[in-house]
């Protein structure tokens, strides 16, 4: 009996020890060089193959301090591992022309796809070298047939044909379940820095973003037809929104941001093409918007269906704001220059509360609602919205917008 028991026992440790072997990928292990002028993706993708794939409970691929080159990588799951951490020490650096993504999938560098449990963080920084994405945006330069790259290193005549409407994200993920992102530096994405697309249970927690003031379209983080989003305790300063909320999305909390310079904190834009918008449960709190040209925003276009509803906004300080408090529900590329539709996005159930600070425009509260369909249960408590200058006072402007207010300056909006 006693030796039966022994066997059994041998027995579930060689188990266990084939079951967990190791836990640690390290890229140099894989043949990462970690100069920065060496493509490492190779030893990236061979580091995450064998992490992935190992029969742990958890799984963690080291990126150690040092500098990496990395071509545009996608992670792929599922994983074997319940919890597989992908943790940054070092730097990793993107291609510094677009020429890299020549028959590549243009909106993407680095993409993590289907896993559940994933963990990125890190003391490290990722840096998307967005500048020559910048430079030939059809953003900026929508007439563009030809741009002469002159600051480029590796070739003295270089040319990119047309301007670009598309450039990467530095980070996509991709149907990712419990998931989170934290404690990492990101700068100077070609385009969006974060995209959360198709997943649910994603936290994001104490990250900071960076990119120029007049950076085209690099909003920080953007979520889509993702569930149950949580972003908490970050600073983030871009070229466009901060954090923006895309269509199919539910069970969203934003709080503890420090967003500027940027276009704000936006839910939308929705409804283009007319599409068919379902947004819900949105609360945005406890943040400071500074220097921004929107504060807490919802826009949509003309000719859209469905609905956005179940909006909180609470606990906001705006600190010389363009538009502090805005719906444009006749969102469009020129402003005026679409015609009036018969249809368009339902904007309901929407709560204002505790917002404070200086407004750079004279209309601080700008609710610009459809005709078609008005924006309705509009809730306005306790707002203290001033102008820049002492003597300059600032106005509530309510087109085709119903709701209620209580303690609000500039007021009255509902009643004119």
């Amino acid at each position: 009996m006693l030796m039966k028991q022994l066997i059994l026992l041998l027995s579930l440790v060689t188990s266990a020890i084939a079951a967990f072997p190791y836990d640690e990928f390290n890229v140099f292990d894989y043949g990462a060089t970690g100069f920065g002028e060496i493509d490492d993706s190779q030893a990236f993708l061979s580091a995450w193959r064998d992490a992935c794939s190992t029969i742990t409970q958890s799984a963690r691929m080291i990126i150690p301090k040092g500098s990496f080159l990395l071509n545009p990588l996608l992670f792929s799951g599922p994983c074997e591992p319940q919890n597989i951490h992908f943790m940054v020490l070092g730097t990793i650096i993107a291609p510094d022309s677009p020429k890299s993504w020549k028959g590549r999938d243009s909106s993407q560098w680095i993409a993590f796809k289907d896993v559940i449990g994933l963990h990125v963080y890190g003391s490290g920084l990722i840096d998307g070298q967005g500048m020559h994405w910048w430079d030939q945006s059809c953003r900026y330069h929508p007439k563009q047939s030809k741009v002469f790259i002159t600051h480029m290193t590796k070739c003295s005549s270089c040319f990119q044909e047309g301007c670009t409407k598309l450039a990467p994200t530095i980070f996509k993920f991709i149907s990712c379940k419990e998931s989170t992102l934290s404690n990492i530096y990101l700068v100077n994405s070609p385009q969006t820095h974060v995209l959360i697309l198709n997943s649910k249970g994603f936290n994001v927690d104490n990250v900071m973003i960076q990119a120029p003031e007049n950076s085209p379209n690099t909003d920080g983080i953007h979520i889509h037809s993702s569930h149950f989003v949580k972003i908490t305790n970050s600073i983030i300063g871009t070229g466009d929104d901060c954090i923006s909320v895309g269509d199919y999305t539910s069970d969203i909390e934003i709080a503890n941001i420090e967003c500027g310079p940027g276009h704000g904190i936006s839910i939308g834009s929705l409804g283009k093409n007319k599409e068919v918008v379902v947004v819900e449960n949105i609360h945005i709190h406890d943040s400071k918007l500074k220097g921004t040209t929107n504060g807490a925003r919802i826009k949509t276009w003309q000719g859209g269906k469905g609905n956005i509803r179940h909006v909180t906004f609470e606990n906001l300080v705006f600190d010389t704001v363009d538009n502090p408090i805005i719906i444009d529900q006749n969102y469009c590329d020129v402003r005026g220059t679409c015609k009036e539709e018969k249809n368009g996005v339902k904007i309901s159930d929407v709560v204002y509360k505790n917002l404070q600070g200086t407004s750079s425009s004279k209309i601080a509260i700008d609710l610009n609602c459809s005709k078609a369909v008005p924006c309705t249960g509009i809730t306005m408590e306790n707002i203290n919205l001033v102008g820049l200058q002492q003597g300059r006072p600032v106005t509530a402007s309510c087109t085709n917008a119903q709701g209620r207010e209580i303690g609000v300056n500039p007021g009255s909006c509902f009643n004119k």
